[in-house]
């Protein structure tokens, strides 16, 4: 009997906390991304600090528009959402992907860039945009000195990340032309 009486607390506490140690697991997993996608913000923004070259294939020069990050939700794409760190080449303060000059020739105008990719960057699994604000697509850019950030459609950029399975639990990335908030 004793042992009946045991299995079964240990039966009811198990149903209890596995639930819920999913849930925070999820949430975790959203508080990373959140973590992750702000530590790539600000890797951008010292890319332009520090005057960082781009790789061989762009042409190893400075962007003239510096570095940035560019975001877009769109249900045709297999996550739902891209997210590009890239090299501004001719200085347009947005992300071209496509243009048959290198980042030392590119100038401003339709066609006279490069694909200004330096890496497509993912959220954990089970982590989506939920929104972007003031637009979609939307493109962050930093250019030194101080730097000068650039922020498409607006002043304030706001990226909120949710869970896919419970869009209501989201986190916030805020950036002003001042910087970072997260």
């Amino acid at each position: 009997l004793e042992l009946t009486v045991v299995a079964a607390v240990i039966t009811i506490l198990i149903l209890i906390i596995l639930p819920n140690y999913r849930q925070e697991e999820k949430q975790s997993a959203l508080l990373r991304s959140t973590h992750k996608l702000a530590q790539d913000l600000r890797r951008a923004e010292e890319m332009a600090i520090s005057a960082q070259k781009t790789s061989p294939e762009l042409g190893e020069v400075f962007p003239k528009g510096g570095y940035g990050i560019y975001f877009e939700i769109n249900a045709g794409l297999p996550r739902g959402y891209r997210i590009i760190l890239f090299a501004d080449c001719d200085g347009e303060k947005d992300f071209d992907s496509w243009g048959s000059f290198t980042c030392l020739e590119a100038t401003p105008g339709a066609g006279n860039s490069c694909d200004e990719t330096i890496e497509d960057l993912t959220l954990e699994e089970g982590i989506k945009i939920k929104n972007l604000s003031p637009l979609s697509p939307l493109a962050v850019t930093f250019k030194p000195p101080e730097p000068e950030v650039s922020i498409s459609g607006g002043n304030i950029a706001t990226i909120i990340l949710s869970l896919k399975d419970n869009p209501a639990v989201t986190r916030t990335i805020t950036v002003n032309k001042a910087g970072l908030n997260e």
